[in-house]
């Protein structure tokens, strides 16, 4: 065990080794804005409607242009529910929001100028739904990331960015007769929001 251990503190020590040379934590402020998406059920529908999405995030660069970020980002939305036909259910007290909590990974490219850098990146977390009906849930969520961050001399810069959001939820079962019996499977909505922001970075190391 102790042999394990030796091995396991010279890893950790050369992780951090490599990190020392470019490591650096970003504070980020987010600011976009969501555009509207429509989720069916077996017998309704309803919509995350479009609106401003702000946040922030923690990123740490733990090798040159690779980081790992911890944010949170939320959007102030209504959330309509419709029956069969077409009626509202919720008709004013549709108001809603989604609290994403998600651990992102990107990758940024240099280019020949170095103050462009392009990026990609996608992370995974929790959604926290608040609605006025049903107070909160807490989902499964992931998004996929990309855009391009405008550096500077000073310790600001700048990204612009395109982001697509998913968050999932167990909305029930559905029955079905099988050989063996009745079978029943959960049912699963997701939303999927596509959204264009932009974002104001702090470099503590520079």
């Amino acid at each position: 065990m102790k042999k394990y251990n030796l091995l396991f503190v010279v890893f950790l020590c050369s992780i951090f080794a490599t990190a020392q040379q470019s490591q650096s934590f970003l504070l980020n402020l987010y600011g976009g804005y969501a555009f509207s998406d429509k989720v069916e059920f077996d017998n309704m529908y309803g919509y995350v409607e479009d609106g401003f999405e702000y946040g922030a995030g923690l990123e740490y660069f733990f090798i040159e242009n690779s980081s790992v970020e911890l944010k949170y980002n939320r959007p102030d939305t209504k959330l309509p529910l419709y029956g069969p036909l077409g009626t509202q259910l919720n008709e004013g007290d549709d108001k809603g929001a989604i609290n994403y909590v998600l651990l992102d990974y990107a990758h940024y490219f240099t280019t020949g100028s170095g103050k462009l850098l392009p990026y990609l990146g996608a992370g995974a977390g929790v959604a926290i739904l608040e609605t006025p009906r049903s107070g909160t849930g807490t989902y499964f969520a992931w998004e996929a990331k990309l855009g391009v961050k405008i550096t500077t001399s000073s310790p600001l810069s700048i990204n612009l960015n395109a982001y697509l959001q998913s968050m999932s939820a167990a909305v029930g079962n559905s029955y079905y007769w099988t050989n063996i019996g009745i079978v029943a499977a959960t049912d699963y909505v997701s939303t999927y929001q596509f959204g264009l922001g932009a974002t104001l970075s702090y470099d503590f190391n520079k």
